[in-house]
């Protein structure tokens, strides 16, 4: 087994919680609230009855369902792999994303880390829950993408 190596090997690695990691997932979602509701004004607007009864409801739906997937991807991605290495929520509950050696993680660690949390979803959030008895608190998706989320600054 590779053994973990920090970039500061004066300070102690400490993994975030689940509590840490949710409240962070949940101020994220408040944040992403208003860009999702604003992409469906856009696309439904004030016509969304009229388009409703013709049924090109299900279009616009469509279309806002995919660009709100777009938005939140790149806002994950290009905010855990930037410089501050942490969204606005995991920034406010002071954790960051770093990779298994302590360092930032790629655009695409990021990329395979958000959508490697619908596969943390489809199996019945299993893949959330195996931080519990995981050693180092890694979910599914921080295994698939070879990410560990850790507290900013350890002892404070």
């Amino acid at each position: 087994m590779e053994e973990e190596i920090s970039i500061f090997p004066e300070r102690q690695v400490v993994y975030a919680t689940f509590w840490q990691r949710f409240a962070a997932g949940f101020i994220d979602l408040l944040v992403l609230v208003v860009p999702h509701y604003i992409i469906y004004g856009l696309i439904g607007g004030k016509n969304f009855f009229i388009e409703l009864i013709h049924n090109e409801y299900y279009f616009s739906s469509f279309l806002g369902q995919f660009l709100c997937t777009v938005v939140y991807w790149l806002y994950q991605s290009l905010m855990e792999s930037g410089a501050q290495q942490a969204t606005i929520g995991q920034q406010a509950l002071g954790i960051k994303v770093t990779g298994l050696y302590g360092g930032r993680i790629s655009f695409l660690q990021a990329t395979a880390r958000h959508f490697g949390e619908y596969v943390s979803t489809l199996i019945l959030c299993i893949g959330y829950f195996m931080m519990l008895w995981d050693d180092r608190n890694q979910m599914l998706h921080d295994k698939m993408a070879g990410a560990l989320i850790v507290k900013k600054n350890p002892g404070i």
